[in-house]
């Protein structure tokens, strides 16, 4: 069923607009305006999964350096086409992506996939005690200035 699928790491194919639909509704990115997914596109190394009609239907994208550090994030598949593997297809191309190869650390935050990562490697981090962060979850509730 995988084959009726094809993936892409051309930016320009990538449906912002289908992007945003499923974005604006995750738990993750709540009210995230059109024109910050429209940066996040234009700054990250992005792939997305087309379906037969050539419609948008999963979407994962890296940010990163491309020599030592990438966050995995925005990685989803449209209920009406999970349980294709689409999901892990799309993050092991990244991870298999020339640009990608030789990092240092990967990182992402999940609040509900860690079983689809740790089939594909990933770990919790065990000492988070080095890492901090700035998080501001209401950023696009607010208005801009």
């Amino acid at each position: 069923m995988t084959e009726n699928y094809r993936l892409s790491f051309d930016r320009a194919e990538m449906q912002i607009d289908a992007i945003h639909a499923f974005l604006v509704q995750s738990y993750w990115a709540e009210h995230i305006p059109l024109e910050i997914v429209e940066r996040a596109v234009a700054g990250s190394l992005c792939v997305g999964t087309f379906g037969p009609g050539g419609e948008q239907v999963g979407f994962a994208r890296v940010v990163t350096d491309r020599a030592t550090f990438a966050y995995l994030a925005d990685v989803y598949v449209l209920g009406s086409h999970r349980g294709h593997g689409l999901a892990a297809r799309m993050v092991t191309a990244l991870h298999d992506h020339a640009d990608l190869q030789g990092l240092r650390r990967w990182m992402l935050a999940t609040s509900d996939a860690h079983g689809l990562y740790a089939a594909l490697g990933w770990t919790a981090v065990e000492d988070s005690e080095p890492f901090m962060q700035r998080h501001f979850p209401d950023v696009y509730r607010r208005p801009r200035q």
